[in-house]
């Protein structure tokens, strides 16, 4: 009997990369359109591409993918736009982490994976834009399968115009879908995106889910597609509203202190740094949601 993953896992993939390739492609164009500004006069940022690798504890291959970075731009002081595909077997930490949030019986008999997805982070230069986090997944073990991902905005200088704008794109992309998942998704987000030690949300929220699985694969697909479709809808205006604005210092300043709360969040917190790391992918690409420079006071 055929196996309907042995198609639907390729169709998963193969649907990250295009939207990586339409974001790079976006972002570039976006570079070469900024002709006025505080940084207009610097060369245009290009993407920097290598491939990315994981090997499994026997020398074997374990999947990979590609990491794209930009540093240094007229728009983007660094972003990154990373793609993988990686399988084999999960670890024994990996195991607990997993079934710690979910009922998979089996997984310590037969532990293997398969995970395929984009991950995005963007640091700007200008501190009246903001950075922003986006990324969708697909998780697939012998026990079961999911999706998920979502965007959120994180700006060190707050305008509602930006927060409610990027919030309403996310929305109508989830309303076609279903009414429910943007509240659902954006209380998700609320509460995943929450730095305990600091008592502080990480920035203005968006969308996020974990663990979806409806029993219609398709149906959960297409929401992801339409998540990642959302993106460039949403976050762009913000860019184009904000990218000529005049800073001065303690813009910056404000800039590098919110860059350092981000990178706690993600060094403590995130569950995709966490699994990266435990499941032995490129460090550099796990840890590419870094941004080039911060400040803690």
């Amino acid at each position: 009997m055929t196996d309907p993953f042995d198609d639907r896992k390729p169709r998963a993939a193969a649907w990250f990369k295009e939207l990586r390739d339409q974001i790079v492609a976006r972002f570039e164009s976006l570079e070469d359109s900024q002709t006025q500004g505080p940084f207009a006069t610097q060369e245009a940022g290009r993407f920097e591409i290598s491939e990315t690798k994981r090997t499994a504890d026997d020398g074997s291959d374990a999947g990979g993918g590609l990491m794209s970075v930009m540093r240094g731009g007229r728009v983007f002081e660094k972003v990154g736009v990373n793609i993988s595909t990686v399988y084999g077997t999960l670890g024994e930490r990996a195991q607990a982490a997993m079934a710690a949030r979910k009922d998979l019986p089996g997984l310590k008999q037969d532990p293997r994976f398969w995970a395929s997805g984009i991950s995005l982070v963007a640091h700007m230069q200008n501190p009246h834009t903001p950075a922003v986090h986006m990324n969708t997944r697909m998780f697939w073990t012998p026990h079961g399968w999911w999706f998920g991902g979502g965007s959120d905005l994180n700006p060190c200088l707050e305008y509602e115009e930006d927060t409610v704008a990027f919030h309403n794109t996310l929305k109508s992309y989830c309303d076609g879908h279903d009414a429910a998942y943007y509240p659902r998704f954006k209380d998700w987000a609320d509460r995943y995106f929450y730095i305990p030690h600091r008592h502080r949300a990480r920035g203005v929220g968006g969308i996020f889910y974990d663990d979806l699985n409806t029993g219609d694969w398709e149906a959960d697909f297409a929401l992801t597609q339409d998540v990642g479709r959302a993106f460039l809808p949403a976050f762009l205006p913000t860019v184009e509203r904000n990218r000529d604005k005049a800073f001065g210092a303690a813009e910056k300043d404000a800039q590098l202190v919110h860059r350092g709360l981000y990178a706690e969040y993600n060094l403590v917190y995130d569950r995709g740094t966490k699994f990266g790391l435990e499941t032995g992918h490129d460090a550099n690409a796990v840890l590419m949601s870094l941004p080039p420079l911060a400040k803690w006071v």
